[in-house]
């Protein structure tokens, strides 16, 4: 159990340091902001609310579940596979948030839409941090 902790919090830490450059990256080799069709800003919105919806499912049938079973038996191996699949699904998934972000400003959008996105996997990612499950 704590080397899957320990592993999950490498991969959070990981994953945050690469939105982060995501930003950088999109600054430096991203081209001039100009205008963009509305309909995707539409899309990317629309997706980034579904992004998110799906995220918060993952947590609470993977995860959650997954912790409840752990506290009460942390040596069962079919629930702690399900409780780390459950956090990388959901950190895969904020990462995706963060690169809707990154493709909207290769796309012209300026770093003010982008940073939304950029904010949005970031501060998913950071709240989700990894925690060992406590018997109840």
């Amino acid at each position: 159990m704590i080397r899957a902790l320990k592993t999950l919090r490498a991969v959070q830490w990981s994953m945050l340091a690469s939105i982060l450059l995501y930003g950088v990256v999109g600054e430096i080799a991203g081209p001039v902001a100009r205008a963009v069709d509305p309909a995707l800003s539409y899309l990317f919105t629309t997706l980034a609310v579904a992004v998110v919806g799906t995220i918060f499912v993952v947590r609470r049938t993977l995860v959650l579940r997954a912790a409840e079973s752990l506290a009460t038996h942390p040596d069962d191996d079919l629930s702690l596979n399900q409780w780390r699949t459950g956090y990388l699904a959901t950190y895969a998934l904020c990462e995706a948030l963060a690169l809707f972000g990154l493709v909207q400003r290769f796309l012209g959008c300026t770093l003010q839409q982008s940073l939304l996105y950029y904010l949005g996997g970031f501060v998913l990612i950071f709240f989700f941090r990894p925690r060992q499950p406590a018997s109840l």
